[in-house]
């Protein structure tokens, strides 16, 4: 946990104020069975009301300032635990967001969604308790001890019996729960990925009538999250019983003793009463344990998954925004590139070479799973190639700057992500500053614009959670429209028409004669090739073509047979 106390340094001065309020809350605790005992040695034993009333008197003043310390410390402890999680949260998400593809995809997204939320949260809860309790349970506890020893060394002696097997007993304790809250946390990702899936896949369960089934999954990970989560509290709550009958059988001898004592004048009454009031003090530190140990074990099991991302090495990059201008050109070069990605058996490319010129409007096609997004990853450097070299404008990818390569590049997923908030907002995400009449000019080329302005609020339209409330040509386009307004010398389309009509999509494509900057486009209409300057064609992760339409009309067999399989659908 050493790495996550770090983000406490910069709360060091409230939670150095924090530590000292507990300890004056803990001071007037300690001392008030001593004026109890005054009370009753001096005022009720000797029937003296005015010692009665002044040690009372001392004892509401003292309980009062204990009860201001505590109000204090809790409001400063709060502050440290929430600005404690509120550093870390941002720093794990920023980590998240710095690791390369390769990185991210070892960790499944439900793991680092439990990261970001309960472990970062167990942490935080840990902090508060450790300000507010978990230190002054075993200060309490020792406090109390040694007070008792002033006030009778003998009837103390007895309250140390227990200690030694209670520690053991506590370290052992510790020990078993990180084990088994981590495995609860374990548990938990596998809930938040069922939840995950099934919330996006609603439709689909919907369409299917899948529901039952899908109910029947999740009732079987919950369960088992249900049974850990019983099986890991059940154990720790041992710890509490067993604690107290210790304390308890410690405090029966005490009594018994100094009721001894009291018969032989050995002790007065208000000194019996201070021990037996110092004990049910140790009996209270030792209850707070238990709950000191559940919070200080699963706090523990989910420092270690944090660390587990911010302790990531390599594998990481830079995604600070930079002013960086992009590329005034993009030219293209692969030479003798292979890939092969994260724990895959086969390659997904091999040996691929080809050339692309500044400027030119390449179409990429090739069947499901060719390596025809994987070319577009490697350029954009979200993977690096296992061997082979890929130049930019002649220049090594290796020896570009990620934010330079990055900001040259304007990108249109398979899928189009949209962000919860207005369209402009969205459109936005391509040019922070663009202006009214920037954003018109590129809807207008994606052939949005008209769809826009129908709707009540045009451009100031709420976008539901990814796009829910549009269709899947509007996403499309307005996809596209956002990666037109960013400043970029390429323009990558990953199979972003596919929903749109024959018509829509021509409009598209006439819009988007006028942009003087590379183009790659996967697609897997003979249509849309058509339009491209060249077509590269690739099969089982090698280059297979690479011309005109009518080039590889008359000298590529799989291209003739990729045409008249489309002609004849057409036909039909």
């Amino acid at each position: 946990m050493k790495t996550i106390f770090q983000f406490m340094r910069r709360y060091k001065w409230p939670a150095a104020i924090a530590f000292f309020l507990m300890l004056l809350e803990l001071a007037s605790d300690l001392i008030q069975p001593l004026f109890m005992a005054n009370m009753i040695n001096e005022g009720l034993l000797e029937e003296n009301l005015h010692n009665v009333a002044f040690w009372g008197g001392c004892l509401f003043v003292l309980a009062l300032f204990s009860f201001l310390s505590g109000v204090f410390n809790s409001f400063f402890s709060a502050h440290v635990a929430h600005s404690f999680g509120f550093d870390l949260r941002k720093a794990l998400y920023s980590k998240i967001q710095s690791l390369t593809m390769a990185t991210y995809l070892t960790f499944p997204a439900s793991g680092l969604i439990t990261r970001l939320t309960s472990d970062v949260t167990q942490t935080m809860n840990i902090v508060f308790m450790m300000l507010r309790i978990a230190m002054k349970a075993p200060l309490m506890a020792i406090g109390s001890l040694i007070m008792a020893f002033i006030v009778n060394a003998k009837l103390a002696l007895i309250l140390c019996v227990g200690f030694p097997f209670l520690l053991v007993f506590l370290v052992w304790m510790v020990s078993i729960g990180i084990k088994l809250f981590a495995r609860v946390q374990h548990r938990l990702d596998n809930v938040n990925r069922q939840l995950q899936e099934g919330l996006q896949a609603v439709r689909l369960i919907k369409a299917y009538m899948r529901g039952q089934y899908e109910e029947s999954r999740f009732h079987t990970i919950a369960e088992n999250l249900k049974l850990d989560t019983i099986k890991a509290t059940r154990v720790m709550e041992i710890a509490l019983p067993i604690l107290q009958f210790v304390m308890n059988i410690s405090l029966l001898v005490v009594i018994w003793v100094g009721a001894d004592a009291i018969r032989e004048n050995e002790i007065l009454a208000g000194d019996l009463a201070a021990i037996i009031n110092y004990a049910f003090r140790m009996t209270a530190s030792f209850s707070m344990f238990s709950f000191i140990i559940i919070a200080y074990a699963r706090a523990k099991a989910s420092a270690e998954r944090i660390e587990e991302i911010l302790g990531v090495k390599e594998g990481t990059e830079e995604v600070r925004e930079s002013n960086t201008a992009p590329l005034p050109q993009f030219s293209i070069r692969f030479d003798d590139v292979s890939f092969t990605y994260p724990n895959a058996a086969q390659k997904t490319i091999q040996n691929l070479s080809f050339a692309i010129s500044s400027g030119e409007k390449i179409a990429i096609m090739g069947a499901t799973g060719s390596g025809k997004t994987t070319i577009l990853q490697l350029i954009e450097k979200f993977y690096e190639s296992d061997s082979g070299s890929i130049y930019i404008n002649e220049q090594n990818i290796k020896d570009i700057p990620l934010q330079q390569l990055r900001h040259s590049i304007s990108y249109v997923p398979q899928q189009s992500l949209l962000f919860s908030g207005t369209i402009v907002d969205n459109l936005r995400w391509g040019q922070k500053d663009a202006t009214l009449e920037q954003i018109i000019e590129a809807t207008e080329k994606a052939q949005i614009h008209h769809s826009i302005e129908s709707f009540e609020k045009q451009y100031d339209t709420m976008i539901g959670q990814r796009g829910i409330n549009l269709s899947g040509g509007q996403k499309q386009r307005l996809a596209i429209a956002r990666a037109l307004l960013k400043p970029s010398s390429l323009l990558i389309l990953d199979d972003s028409t596919s929903a749109l009509d024959v018509a829509t999509e021509k409009k598209l494509w006439q819009g988007l004669d006028s942009e003087l900057l590379t183009m790659l486009v996967v697609t897997q209409k003979i249509q849309t090739a058509q339009t491209a300057d060249r077509i590269l064609l690739i099969d089982e992760g090698q280059l297979h073509g690479f011309g005109t339409h009518e080039e590889l009309l008359k000298t590529n067999d799989l291209y003739a047979k990729i045409v008249a399989s489309q002609q004849e659908v057409l036909a039909e």
